[in-house]
């Protein structure tokens, strides 16, 4: 059974620093893990992802604030996110793309950057 299960949404303050975890559970043959959001009104967009390889693609928006990780072992991928504002809240998605081409998501988790 494919499971992904993400965590450590929350509000925040500006300026703050949050965690967000995905661990997949019943895929194989995993080709890239990231992460995509959605804000209030808009389209879902690309935050990170991170390949077997460990090459990683970043956002414009997010880059030298947000850091994408995996532990392969675990089937976990991680974004540690610092110095949020407030345009960074949204919904945040897991996705993880088999070899095959085949797509999984999260349930997605929201973030709200407010003081």
């Amino acid at each position: 059974q494919v499971q992904l299960v993400e965590s450590g949404g929350g509000l925040v303050q500006p300026g703050g620093s949050l965690r967000l975890s995905c661990a997949a559970s019943g895929i194989f043959d995993i080709n890239a893990m990231g992460w995509y959001r959605q804000p209030p009104g808009e389209q879902r967009e690309l935050v990170a992802i991170i390949t077997s390889g460990v090459r990683t693609n970043v956002a414009d928006s997010v880059k030298g604030r947000f850091t994408i990780s995996k532990d392969n072992a675990k089937n976990t991928v991680y974004l540690q996110m610092s110095s949020l504002k407030p345009e960074d809240t949204a919904v945040y998605y897991c996705n993880v793309v088999r070899r095959n081409g085949q797509n999984y998501w999260g349930q997605g988790t929201q973030v709200t950057v407010s003081s």
